[in-house]
């Protein structure tokens, strides 16, 4: 079959979760390789840190601005040099000579990561008129499901029997094709009237964005009293709060706040920092505590925590039937009370539990976020015109980036002080080196447990956002048309149908 044989927008959708893949990967494959590179390197254990929070920071820096790039230039020309700098960003890494290369060179893949997302998604959601948007989310699931937990596996399969380079390596051959393909099929998309560049918006964002999340990342092994995390979450934070005067003055700003005062967008985001707070905080948690206290290989956790990439992916497609029907308020709710249930199921995992009531737990959590995660992101973009999507999606993807950081925050800052709380009193007046480490170990899994009652509360305001959720708000997403009874004005370039279209399972549910 001919690739132009396909509709545009699947074409779109091919290079998106291509390209998408790549960047939520990398974001956990390098984790596991930290010990190997601290080997090979001789370096420190806060010298390692910078692999993964250069290019955490990074991508802090070129998510805000990729919105006004892709509409000012081109999202088919900033895709493209996204994807050119990931893959180069990434083979630079394979090929890294010291610790200190390897930390730059993960900046310039931050570079095209911090791009790629953001643009891809506004291209995505150009490509998917409204009433087509939860077909579109469900694309978007599979890349943001398995991404996140292939990652372990594959970088550990990697470490144990070739090299540490190669999970590296693996990205530019997949990046040269989706590069080529990108540039066969896909459309040149500019907005007319996207005005000068925000120079003081940018460099208070490039600032304030990163500070705040290196005060995040840093806070739960420095402390957060140490000098280094409150002075620059402190000056993070001041300097966000100049952005958002400065952006709600300006006519035409980098990061467009005003869309927080449409209720659908404002609201659907709420659900998605719950959301990807939670999720991303367990990801973190359920490692370290296959790994370290049960005992299991880096491989062997990650098929693990798998079967809720497995989960998510197996219910997105039956989300977005449904979705017309169903609407968004009452399947976001109904998620975010399964993912807080099966959160809180994770307080009975013990030393002995078997590893198959685990990953039953993360099957049931998957399906729970696959049932919320299709009409989260269908239903927040439902009010955003054609020429405000490429900002939005810049600002959907800052807050989902920041939730991932403040949910990994939380639940490592609960971790360490309950640990340490637990370990303190069990240990007093205990004798012999044998009642020593197994209370240790008993108050270690006491401290896993009020994380994991952690990740559950992050879970629980959510149920409270998503009641702020209004139907009748995302009902240009809701329309089915079908093909017996399409208005003969409709089209697939992305305009809402007349009033004619059959409306389907619109209601309002307050």
């Amino acid at each position: 079959m001919k690739i132009r044989s396909l509709d545009y927008k699947w074409l779109v959708a091919i290079v998106f979760v291509s390209g998408l893949f790549m960047d939520i990967m990398d974001s956990t494959i390098v984790n596991v390789a930290l010990p190997t590179l601290g080997r090979e390197f001789h370096a420190s254990t806060t010298t390692l840190e910078w692999v993964i929070t250069a290019y955490l920071l990074s991508l802090a820096v070129w998510i805000p601005a990729s919105g006004w790039v892709g509409d000012r230039f081109g999202t088919k020309r900033v895709f493209l040099f996204a994807l050119a700098m990931f893959s180069l960003g990434s083979a630079l890494c394979g090929i890294a000579w010291s610790i200190d290369s390897l930390i730059f060179f993960r900046v310039l893949q931050g570079v095209g990561g911090g791009m790629m997302t953001p643009v891809g998604t506004a291209m995505l959601f150009r490509a998917f008129p409204p009433h087509e948007r939860a077909t579109a989310s469900a694309v978007l699931v599979i890349p943001t499901a398995i991404a996140p937990t292939v990652g372990p596996i594959l970088g550990g399969w990697l470490i144990d029997h070739a090299s540490w380079r190669w999970i590296f390596y693996i990205n530019p051959p997949v990046g040269i094709l989706g590069f080529i393909f990108a540039l066969l099929v896909l459309k040149e998309h500019q907005e007319k009237s996207v005005g000068s560049f925000d120079i003081p918006g940018f460099f208070l964002g490039a600032i304030g964005l990163p500070l705040t999340l290196f005060a995040l990342s840093q806070g739960p092994t420095s402390g957060w009293t140490s000098t280094k995390v409150w002075g620059t979450g402190v000056a993070g934070v001041a300097f966000l709060i100049a952005m958002v005067v400065v952006e709600l003055k300006k006519r035409e700003p980098m990061l467009a706040l005003r869309l927080f005062s449409d209720r659908m967008f404002r609201n659907g985001n709420l659900v998605v920092f719950a959301i990807f707070g939670a999720m991303m905080g367990l990801l973190f948690l359920l490692p370290l505590f296959l790994q370290d206290l049960l005992g299991l290989s880096a491989f062997e956790s990650g098929l693990t925590t798998f079967p809720q990439a497995m989960g998510m992916a197996a219910v997105a497609q039956v989300s977005s039937r449904i979705y017309p029907r169903v609407g968004p308020r009452r399947m976001i709710i109904a998620s975010m009370v399964m993912i807080t249930i099966v959160s809180s199921l994770f307080l009975l995992v013990g030393l002995h539990t078997s590893l198959w009531w685990i990953r039953g737990l993360m099957l049931l959590r998957g399906m729970a976020m696959g049932i919320g995660m299709v009409p989260m992101q269908a239903a927040t973009y439902a009010t955003i015109s054609q020429a405000d999507t490429g900002r939005a999606s810049a600002l959907f993807s800052t807050n989902r980036q920041v939730a991932a950081s403040v949910g990994v925050a939380v639940m490592a800052t609960v971790l360490v002080d309950r640990v340490q709380s637990h370990v303190a009193t069990a240990v007093q007046g205990v004798t012999g080196q044998a009642a020593i480490q197994a209370a240790t170990q008993h108050a270690t899994l006491m401290g896993y447990h009020d994380a994991f009652l952690a990740s559950a509360l992050v879970a629980l305001l959510g149920i409270g956002a998503a009641f702020l959720i209004r139907d009748s708000d995302a009902a240009a997403s809701m329309r089915r048309i079908e093909p017996a009874t399409a208005p003969a004005g409709s089209t697939a370039n992305g305009r809402e149908p007349s009033r004619g279209a059959d409306l389907v399972g619109v209601g309002e549910h307050d």
